[in-house]
């Protein structure tokens, strides 16, 4: 765990003894304040639930790629454990019915409606909701006197609204140690964050209801001309507004068709809300809750700035070289001030303000190279010398669309020869993915997906030829709409054919859906082969699996639907080999 994270528990341990000590409000407070714990408890065993799950995957994948450094067959590893198949077919890896998870709703080509999240997350997510409505409502005395019910309701839903502001915040950073410690994606992290923040509005309105209630059924409306000169009340009157509006802004039709004002507006409710309930709790109990919601914002965006400077600042600064290049897309190669350690399964956030002033958008992380800095007069005069000047370089293939991507293609096309340098900012890596225990690997990747299988490719080649990984079987299968989007990747898969020992485990599987013409699609090679049309994703799994080595991963990047083929293929075959699945989504 890094220095990020020790400080941001620590600041949580600390928070968490300010309100035992602060808890002397009565017998009320003190039953909140049990319900407070009891759901700290419910997440601190699901996240250990999932940190044994994760500990168990590192250690046998860390055992099973010793074992099978040497071993050709790996006969032993490629058969299934019954319990474990049976929990990622039904549970784990499950959708909530038959199929469907990543595929977006679409009630037209403008109007997305979002994804359904897994068996396993529906299931917590439904019981959590549940347990936050009956916390909301047990042992009150819903018999006695309105005014007293009111009073108690109001501070329950309010102390419980609070509460879950902080996994709500934890879970919105991209930061969060949590990513790393239980190997879940910031995508998974931000759809819980979603319907955290639903149960955080919606207990807000609870609260707010039971004030409004009591108040207008004793005194009428006019009762709050008076009250609204109060600071509790105005602030509460505020905080609420933000959360309804924020509530209102979240649905995935609003979030899609206008990120970019979704994203500055959110942040600005988000900032209004937190300012607010800081007067609004003045002196509650509550108030420490508050405290660690604060110090999780803070840290999160310290370590944000702080990666920022590290990478970009100094050393003549982040330079990013954008070319143009066929089917809409544009590559983009950083030239870091410094650079970190390249590995598959990284992404990171550019800035560049000449494109989008402060924003930030992620992109998988497609290729690495070093190259010698020969801006200086100074020539190498030993080997230490020659590592100073070596520099890395880091590509992203990036897919033009709209807002941010669409400015950085127009600027890149009007360029002369459609290239330009512009002054950047990297923040990042984030995520990191190893395939390396596995002795057959499936890689599945649709248009600009590419960008995220690339680098296991050339990982698991080079690992096979110096010895060093279990792969002896790999398969690249890419979906591409024409021959010209070859181009996008087209000097990265140059290198890696030219790679030692590549014949021996790598074949490439190219599935052209819309070709021009029939002379367009030909095969390179028996291990490049082309094709027309799209692939029947089963028949190609089944295939893999009947003769695969070892433990096989079967890994997609791509559109919704590729997904859950993907997802369904691998799942019904859970139980006649020791197959795991492997999605990058990137949803948001």
């Amino acid at each position: 765990m890094n220095s990020r994270s020790v400080l941001r528990w620590a600041s949580f341990a600390v928070a968490a003894q300010l309100v035992v000590a602060e808890d002397d409000g009565g017998p009320a407070d003190t039953e909140n304040w049990r319900l407070v714990m009891w759901l700290f408890l419910i997440l601190a065993v699901a996240v250990g639930l999932l940190l044994f799950w994760r500990v168990y995957k590192y250690v046998n994948g860390y055992l099973r790629t010793i074992a099978c450094l040497n071993n050709d067959t790996q006969r032993f590893f490629a058969a299934p454990n019954t319990t474990t198949a049976t929990l990622k077919r039904y549970v784990f890896d499950a959708p909530i019915s038959r199929k469907r998870h990543n595929r977006e709703f679409m009630l037209s080509r403008a109007v997305n409606m979002g994804t359904l999240p897994t068996r396993l997350q529906a299931f917590f997510l439904i019981g959590y909701f549940a347990v936050n409505v009956a916390f909301c409502v047990i042992d009150l005395p819903w018999s006695g006197n309105e005014a007293q019910v009111g009073q108690l309701f109001r501070n329950r839903t309010g102390t419980l609204s609070v509460m879950n502001m902080i996994p709500l915040f934890i879970m919105a950073g991209r930061s969060n140690p949590l990513i790393k410690i239980l190997d879940i994606p910031f995508d998974t992290f931000n759809m819980y964050h979603r319907w955290f923040g639903r149960i955080v509005v919606l207990e807000g309105i609870a609260h707010s209801l039971g004030y409004v209630i009591p108040k207008v059924q004793m005194a009428g409306w006019s009762y709050f001309n008076k009250a609204m000169k109060e600071q509790m009340i105005i602030t509460g009157v505020v905080a609420g507004f933000a959360f309804l509006v924020i509530l209102l802004q979240s649905p995935s039709p609003v979030r899609h068709a206008f990120y970019e004002v979704f994203l500055h507006l959110h942040i600005a409710l988000v900032i209004v809300s937190v300012a607010a309930l800081w007067y609004h709790l003045q002196g509650s109990p509550q108030m420490p809750l508050l405290y660690v919601i604060v110090a999780a914002w803070a840290v999160d965006r310290f370590a944000r700035l702080a990666i920022i400077i590290i990478r970009n600042v100094g050393r003549g600064g982040t330079k990013a070289e954008v070319d143009v290049l066929p089917g809409d897309a544009v590559k983009v190669t950083l030239h870091m001030a410094r650079p970190w350690k390249f590995t598959p399964g990284q992404h990171a956030y550019l800035y560049m303000p000449s494109i989008g002033l402060w924003m930030s958008h992620p992109f998988s992380l497609a290729w690495s190279d070093e190259e010698t800095d020969l801006s200086t007069e100074k020539l190498p005069m030993s080997s230490e010398d020659l590592l100073r000047f070596r520099k890395t370089s880091m590509s992203f293939v990036i897919r033009r669309r709209t807002g941010f991507t669409e400015k950085l293609y127009n600027k890149a096309s009007a360029s002369p020869n459609g290239k330009y340098i512009a002054s950047a900012f990297v923040e990042g890596p984030y995520g990191s993915q190893s395939l390396r225990s596995y002795g057959t690997v499936m890689l599945f990747a649709a248009g600009i997906g590419i960008t995220h299988q690339v680098p296991h490719v050339r990982d698991l080649v080079a690992g096979h030829a110096n010895g060093t990984v279990a792969t002896r079987k790999l398969v690249l299968v890419w979906i591409i709409q024409s021959p010209e989007h070859l181009e996008w990747i087209r000097p990265w898969m140059t290198q890696i054919l030219s790679m030692e020992r590549r014949r021996e485990i790598l074949k490439i599987l190219l599935f052209v859906t819309r070709p021009r013409s029939t002379k367009e699609i030909h095969s390179p090679s028996s291990s490049v082969q082309m094709f027309p049309g799209k692939p029947n994703v089963d028949a190609l799994v089944q295939a893999e699996q009947e003769g695969q080595i070892g433990a096989m991963a079967v890994s997609v990047c791509g559109t919704g639907s590729l997904s859950d083929d993907v997802r369904r293929a691998a799942r019904v075959r859970y139980e006649r080999g020791n197959i795991d699945f492997v999605e990058n989504a990137f949803t948001w």
